[in-house]
């Protein structure tokens, strides 16, 4: 037989209770939108000005991969094909 115990700090106090309830009313009051501001980020847009628009290096790089017949290599190929195959298929869910 189980004996039924319960503590008094396990027990939920309405108070409690009611007071939670009334901050998840609180929260959910429509207030201010998630907003970001990019005023403050000139010093990314100077960074971004002063890249150049095309790496000479990168697009050698590229040239050369997109030459090798090897790459990408077949077990790279079956990597991205199984996580393809295991991923699940989102058109299928309800909206």
């Amino acid at each position: 037989m189980i004996s039924s115990t319960s503590s008094a700090d396990r027990t939920p106090r309405s108070d409690l209770v009611s007071a939670a309830a009334a901050q998840n009313t609180a929260s959910s009051l429509p207030g201010k939108s998630d907003q970001i501001s990019t005023d403050n980020a000139s010093f990314l847009k100077s960074a971004l000005a002063s890249q150049p628009e095309i790496r000479p290096e990168e697009v050698e790089r590229a040239t050369a991969l997109a030459a090798d017949p090897s790459y990408p290599s077949t077990s790279i190929l079956r990597s991205v094909a199984s996580q393809i195959l295991a991923s699940p298929d989102l058109s299928e869910d309800p909206a």
